[in-house]
């Protein structure tokens, strides 16, 4: 009897300590998260993440830096939380790329709804957006009919009425890259020489202070990423609507046998040293969904990457355009000839 009894009680001890473990375990088994490096601004992720988190029921922690974050991951190395970054501008995925920090992987629905030349060779970076290098003009500037391509910028008329931001931005270097991959090292050295010898003022500012200017009459035209001008005109503040209501929008490059407009990405991939791979995976195809796409539409007035997608009427005023179909990954390999020039005119 004292036997028994000594078996039962080491049977439900031992039921007790299993159904414990499993307890404590569960959680852990069943907890499901992504973590996000992300160049991106906070206001412009949130919605993402929400959406994203309602769908899949995957949390997500995101780590914001403007800078320094490619020095951080590297520094953390197989140690690192991240498992996905998010940044702008192809110089600046190059960077991760350069530095081994992407995972290469594969999906069908990323490389069915992304276009080739906007993503890389080896799976390891995705661009998500698109945004334009655009011509903002003076409403007031007398002739600028004249001006529809990116090289009539150098035209002798223009001289004392351009703007711009510095050209090591790594917006004005992909630019200048897209113009070496279309007319070589020399014709684009020459364009850059032109530019700078127009300019109004020295290069400062980001792109919304160059349509300041072009408000306040310090220069007449400037180079800008198309969204800024979509968010000045939409802004709360009625002195941004002013600014934007100063200028009128130039799509470069349009004409039948030219290249088409200059256009750069947003993008991300996943990192090498992801511990949530299934995770990381379903939020980069998640970012080409028809909801993620209308997001980046709405929110930034960046392009959507996936054709067929509702655009706000700031975009469809604009009316289709031309887009230069250079592989944006050349744009990163040109990198370091555009600063290059960039040094050598003192852009």
């Amino acid at each position: 009897m004292c036997k028994t009894n000594q078996l039962m009680r080491f049977k439900i001890s031992t039921v007790g300590i299993l159904l414990a473990l499993v307890c404590i375990k569960a959680p852990e088994a069943t907890a499901s998260e992504v973590n996000i490096y992300s160049h991106r601004q906070p206001y412009l992720i949130k919605p993402f993440l929400k959406e994203f988190t309602q769908q899949t029921g995957i949390k997500t922690n995101v780590v914001f830096a403007s800078k320094g974050l490619v020095q951080r991951l590297q520094s953390e190395g197989a140690a690192s939380p991240a498992d996905v970054v998010l940044t702008v501008d192809i110089g600046r995925l190059k960077q991760y790329a350069d530095k081994d920090l992407f995972a290469s992987f594969n999906s069908k629905i990323l490389a069915s709804a992304i276009p080739q030349h906007l993503r890389s060779k080896d799976n390891t970076w995705f661009g998500f957006s698109k945004r334009s290098r655009i011509i903002a003009v003076s409403k007031s500037l007398e002739h600028s009919d004249q001006i529809s391509r990116f090289e009539d910028l150098t035209n002798i008329k223009w001289k004392g009425k351009i703007c711009s931001r510095p050209g090591s931005h790594v917006y004005n270097r992909a630019l200048l890259s897209s113009i070496i991959a279309a007319v070589g090292k020399e014709e684009a050295l020459k364009w850059a020489e032109g530019l700078v010898a127009n300019f109004a003022r020295s290069p400062q500012g980001n792109d919304r202070s160059q349509v300041k200017a072009i408000f306040s009459g310090e220069c007449s035209i400037a180079l800008i990423n198309h969204y800024y001008y979509g968010k000045l005109k939409n802004s709360k503040d009625p002195t941004h609507r002013e600014w934007a209501e100063s200028v009128q929008i130039i799509i470069p490059n349009q004409e039948k046998n030219d290249r088409g407009a200059h256009v750069n990405i947003s993008g991300g991939g996943i990192a090498k040293h992801s511990k949530n791979l299934t995770e990381a995976k379903k939020f980069m195809e998640f970012l080409v969904s028809k909801k993620a796409q209308s997001l980046y539409a709405s929110i930034n007035y960046e392009y959507p990457v996936v054709d067929g997608i509702a655009l706000p009427s700031t975009l469809t005023a604009w009316g289709k355009f031309k887009e230069d179909s250079v592989p944006i990954g050349l744009l990163a390999e040109l990198s370091g000839e555009s600063q290059k020039i960039i040094d050598t005119v003192s852009w």
